[in-house]
């Protein structure tokens, strides 16, 4: 703390004040202090004045105190530069790289993990219910599938597309019998490989059945009963069309 002597004493503090500091000063009775452009009167309050300045140089106050005039009481203000200082900006410096935590990727692929495991255990439980659960299939012999195709044929006189039923029933029969008389096969193209004795029987089926399904005026009329009946004479035969095929 400076004492500063002139007609009367006055403290102050900081004791070494720099530019902008709050520099608050204390005389020994009431004081009113002149203003000045070197500096700005903060507050004012009895025998205790704050004032600041922005300018690195000493300043002289002036005002009155316990009715007495005084001038030129100085309070040094040094600069808050080294006395080298060239005034110039320091160099800008780009802004350090922040490393990217490991946490976050670490706590991510850990969860794609328990995703992905819970999903394939799912899909194996899922499957192996659904394996739990599935019936056995029931093989039913050529022969007697097309039996029983026939009969509910003949037994429902108002089943719609009796005829395209019926041969495409016997087109499937005819294919288990031998791999010469595929379900692809076209009529004239299946009639030649089936037996002699069969061949008008078949035919006449196949030909109402193509009737009834490409025609527009569909399949003639015909005794549906008696040619079913026919079509169960190719039951026990074998067909020889694998030797004509030959």
């Amino acid at each position: 703390m400076i004492v500063l002597f002139l007609i009367f004493t006055a403290t102050f503090r900081p004791a070494q004040p720099t530019v902008g500091d709050l520099i608050a000063i204390d005389f020994q009775k009431a004081v009113v202090l002149d203003s000045s452009k070197a500096f700005e009167i903060v507050s004012q309050q009895g025998s205790h004045v704050v004032i600041r300045t922005f300018e690195p140089k000493p300043i002289a106050l002036s005002g009155v105190s316990g009715g007495v005039r005084f001038r030129n009481l100085v309070v040094p203000v040094r600069s808050v530069l080294a006395p080298t200082d060239k005034l110039e900006p320091a160099p800008l410096r780009p802004p350090a790289g922040i490393p990217m935590p490991r946490a976050p990727l670490i706590a991510i692929g850990a969860a794609a993990a328990v995703a992905a495991a819970s999903w394939i255990l799912v899909l194996l439980l899922a499957r192996l219910r659904s394996a739990g659960h599935r019936s056995p299939e029931i093989f039913i012999e050529p022969a007697e599938r097309f039996r029983a195709t026939v009969a509910s044929l003949r037994a429902d006189q108002s089943l719609p597309g009796r005829w395209a039923s019926l041969a495409d029933a016997t087109r499937l029969y005819l294919s288990t019998l031998s791999p010469h008389l595929g379900v692809e096969l076209t009529t004239s193209q299946l009639l030649p490989r089936v037996e002699a004795q069969h061949v008008a029987a078949i035919g006449r089926i196949l030909r109402q059945g193509d009737l009834e399904k490409f025609s527009p005026w569909g399949a003639p009329p015909g005794d549906f009963d008696a040619i079913a009946a026919r079509a169960l004479e190719l039951i026990p035969v074998v067909s020889a069309g694998e030797e004509q095929a030959a």
